[in-house]
């Protein structure tokens, strides 16, 4: 395969440098071009692989016939969208027209009710993609949309549960929570934490659909591993919420992320004081910026603050259900260490996380495992082959069974099976 990949920030370095540090099971990719708008940071990613399988190119997000112009100049068959979400029908558009492969971390924008923003979905994550479905399906193409972390392995944990842990889903609810500690405000994109943040978050129920509810709603205190312990978790906007129910036939899904309280009054402090809007341009000098915009430029970039973060982040699908008769409930989860993801792949362990998933993808696109046309998310596809290779990248997922029923009943044979 030969890989484009639009944007040279944490997520485009990491996905990088997982095929690089993969050797020869990263293989399949045959020529990987990583391509900015920032010429100087696309050529220190490819000074930092030092591999002639990787290059560095320039490219216009904004601008479909620049993005065009450097598929047809590599000969791409295939896109990684690796920069923010405003510019994805832009990518998304160009791709189709080019006739290659496209895939995504994050998936377009919503945009909350004019009327009822806190209860009633109106455009939602994900509708410009899905209502292209068949052109896509018609042309030949597969777009796969969310295949980060979350989204993205968080939807194939959900149908590997699916799949194989329960007879029947009541409930999928991602959580995500760390205990992080040392950098900045900001782990991962400021743009992309204001957006999911500060929107209605959305949530889908059976006979109801998807309906939105407060920001930074029911809050909860959700046990994570590895050390983790317990963190208060909120319901925040995300894409899983609306992809799962497409494909996996669930009562209830939700998606909560551990917002720490002084985190949450900065973000709401911000849209109080207006930094926080990204459609309103302002005059600054010659130029012109919106409030959102001009913040990604002064706060301290999460990339380089995120090097003197320590800890661990846990992201993973809390899934109910039934089985030979009983309730179950199983956590499946993805660990990952900041400085362990540092000194392998020198960027932190959240962009690194997101960048596994669409490793994954691509070379089971490549090798014709994961083989659909048209508009996808993750949980569309086979979970066992990405599941397997998770460990293969280095990011091994594990299970924890929940009290339930079925844990009891558990626990139960294995005493009588000691008592034999």
């Amino acid at each position: 395969m030969k890989l484009l990949i639009i944007g040279a920030g944490g997520v485009g370095t990491s996905v990088a440098m997982i095929i690089k540090r993969a050797g020869r099971e990263g293989e399949w990719a045959e020529k990987v071009v990583v391509a900015d708008y920032n010429a100087v940071r696309a050529k220190a990613v490819e000074k930092l692989l030092a591999d002639p399988r990787f290059a560095a190119d320039t490219v216009d997000a904004r601008d479909p016939e620049s993005i065009k112009a450097v598929i047809r100049k590599h000969g791409a068959g295939f896109v990684l969208n690796a920069v923010e979400p405003a510019f994805n029908e832009t990518i998304f558009d160009a791709c189709f027209e080019a006739g290659v492969g496209y895939l995504d971390c994050a998936m377009t924008l919503s945009k909350p009710h004019p009327e009822k923003p806190f209860e009633c979905a109106h455009i939602k994550l994900g509708d410009y993609q899905f209502e292209r479905h068949a052109a896509w399906e018609k042309a030949g193409l597969l777009a796969i949309a969310g295949s980060g972390v979350e989204p993205g392995m968080a939807d194939v944990f959900a149908k590997f549960a699916a799949v194989h842990l329960f007879d029947s889903v009541d409930e999928v609810n991602v959580r995500d929570g760390d205990n992080y500690s040392g950098g900045g405000d900001f782990g991962f994109s400021v743009w992309t934490t204001i957006e999911e943040c500060l929107n209605p978050p959305v949530i889908y129920e059976k006979g109801r659909g998807w309906f939105t509810t407060e920001r930074f709603s029911e809050p909860e205190i959700f046990f994570f591993p590895g050390g983790i312990g317990d963190v208060e978790v909120v319901n925040v906007e995300h894409e899983e919420v609306l992809l799962v129910p497409r494909v996996i036939d669930c009562n209830r899904v939700t998606f909560k992320y551990g917002v720490s309280r002084d985190m949450r009054r900065l973000l709401l402090d911000l849209e109080s004081a207006g930094m926080a809007d990204k459609n309103k341009k302002i005059k600054v000098g010659d130029a012109e910026i919106t409030p959102r915009d001009f913040l990604v430029k002064v706060v301290p970039s999460p990339v380089d603050s995120s090097d003197r973060m320590v800890g661990k982040g846990c992201a993973g699908t809390w899934v109910t259900g039934t089985k030979d008769g009983k309730r179950r409930s199983v956590y499946i989860y993805q660990l990952a260490d900041n400085q362990e993801c540092i000194k392998k792949y020198t960027t932190n362990s959240v962009v690194a996380q997101t960048a596994v998933g669409p490793v994954i993808m691509l070379e089971l696109i490549d090798k014709g495992i994961w083989n659909l046309k048209g508009v996808h998310g993750p949980e569309s596809f086979d979970p066992d082959p990405f599941v397997e290779r998770l460990a293969k990248y280095e990011f091994p997922a594990a299970i924890r069974e929940m009290d339930s029923e079925y844990a009891d009943a558990l626990n139960e044979k294995q005493l009588l099976d000691a008592m034999r």
